[in-house]
């Protein structure tokens, strides 16, 4: 089915995460009508998926939910989640974008009572779990998801397991004849918002995460240690489900890396300090965490943060990029390296190591309009219009590698430069 909205001079900001919310709001507080379209079930993006923020640990509850609420009570913004865009054509200040909406099967009169899950018996791989759990196929992505409405897995439509969330659903919001939908669009500036994604580490081949259980990455390690994920906030080795209490973690896991990714990916050295105090959480004084490290960046307000671990007696910092890991009998990671400080060659084991994994641009996925910019690690620069012409921008970890910080600082600017290309835009067209 094809439809089609007029929008007349609206914002198209494509990605719901902590960019994407926040560009879109404050386009939209500034009284522009704005389409915030996610591919996901979601808003929220890997933000929502943190168990605590750096440097104050707190949760990522203290910015998202004064967002949702934002955005609840903003009628300027229209959300459409499980949406992707399939091109873009046009010129600045006048766009025609084609949207793809794939179906929920789940409407807009749910009301989040979760009789369909309860229904079902069949188990998906939860995605927002990184693989380290199931859930039901029918379900709510997380506490935090907006909109509150779950989601019936494709693999369930047609079947008995279908029928009997259709069934379970007294209010008949569950409906399985759904179908995919496009929707064509007009705006006159786009805001890509699409975020990042973790480098994959199966291709990190000397360090064996995809041949050793108990090597993990650092978004797999997040979501261990919070109390809402799949072990309950306990650090539990994947190989036997025992308590890890000696953790290693290994920077620029795929970083900096002329056979991976060139750019320093930025938030793992801090991403890392953090996980060492969920270690001394869980573990107290018998936990032990090693940071092996080519050198620490941590800037600006950050330093005090680093000092901090630096100076936890549970913490220790070895100056090497580790050249290979293997496995004793007991399924335990041993690392090999040179020390660089001292220059002596070690062969240390450890219970689970922990790769910080670089950021590549979710991007890389996409297929953008062809006038975009993008620099060589493929985060988006821009579109190819004159300066001061353009009318597509890029908005927090789509444009860079960038931590939540200054990714909504990024998204509040690509914001004011599209309220600026819409107001150029309404002038010439009074002209």
């Amino acid at each position: 089915m094809t439809a089609s909205i007029a929008t007349s001079q609206a914002i198209l900001v494509v990605g719901g995460g902590i960019s994407g919310m926040t560009a879109a709001l404050e386009a939209a507080e500034c009284g522009k009508q704005v389409i915030l379209a996610e591919k996901t079930p979601t808003l929220g993006g890997r933000t929502a998926l943190l168990y605590r923020y750096f440097p104050k640990m707190c949760h990522p509850t203290c910015g998202l939910e004064i967002n949702l609420r934002r955005l609840k009570g903003n009628r300027n913004v229209r959300t459409m989640t499980m949406t992707e865009v399939l091109a873009v054509s046009g010129r600045r200040g006048d766009y025609t974008v084609t949207l793809k909406v794939s179906p929920r099967y789940v409407t807009e009169s749910c009301t989040g009572c979760g009789d369909c899950a309860r229904a079902v018996s069949a188990e998906i791989d939860n995605p927002y779990e990184y693989g380290l759990a199931k859930t039901r196929a029918a379900y709510l992505p997380h506490a935090m998801a907006y909109p509150q409405r779950y989601v019936i897995d494709p693999s369930i439509v047609g079947t008995p397991e279908g029928e009997k969330a259709k069934a379970a659903c007294t209010i008949g919001a569950v409906d399985l004849e759904m179908k995919e939908e496009t929707v064509e669009i007009k705006v006159g500036a786009v805001i890509w918002a699409t975020g990042w994604k973790p480098y994959d580490a199966a291709k990190i081949q000397p360090y064996g995460y995809d041949r050793f259980a108990n090597v993990i990455t650092s978004l797999e390690f997040e979501r261990l240690a919070d109390p809402h994920g799949p072990t309950g906030g306990k650090i539990l080795r994947p190989s036997d489900g025992k308590e890890a209490k000696d953790i290693a973690f290994i920077q620029c896991a795929g970083s900096r890396d002329e056979n991976h990714l060139r750019h320093c990916s930025r938030i793992c050295c801090m991403a890392s300090l953090k996980q060492t105090q969920y270690v001394r959480e869980a573990c107290g004084e018998g936990g032990k965490s090693t940071v092996y490290y080519i050198d620490i960046r941590a800037i600006d307000r950050l330093e005090d943060f680093y000092a901090m671990v630096w100076n936890d007696p549970t913490v220790s910092f070895v100056k090497s990029k580790v050249a290979e890991i293997v496995e004793d009998k007991n399924a335990n990671p041993v690392l090999h390296g040179v020390d660089t400080e001292g220059y002596h060659r070690y062969a240390t084991t450890h219970e689970l190591v922990v790769l910080a994994v670089g950021m590549e641009p979710e991007a890389n996925g996409i297929k953008l309009p062809d006038d975009m910019l993008l620099d060589s690690s493929g985060f988006i620069e821009g579109c190819k219009g004159a300066a001061g012409d353009e009318g597509m921008f890029a908005a927090g970890a789509a444009s860079s590698p960038l931590d939540v910080n200054r990714s909504v600082q990024s998204a509040t600017a690509a914001a004011l430069r599209a309220i600026t290309v819409i107001h150029k835009t309404a002038r010439t067209e009074q002209v």
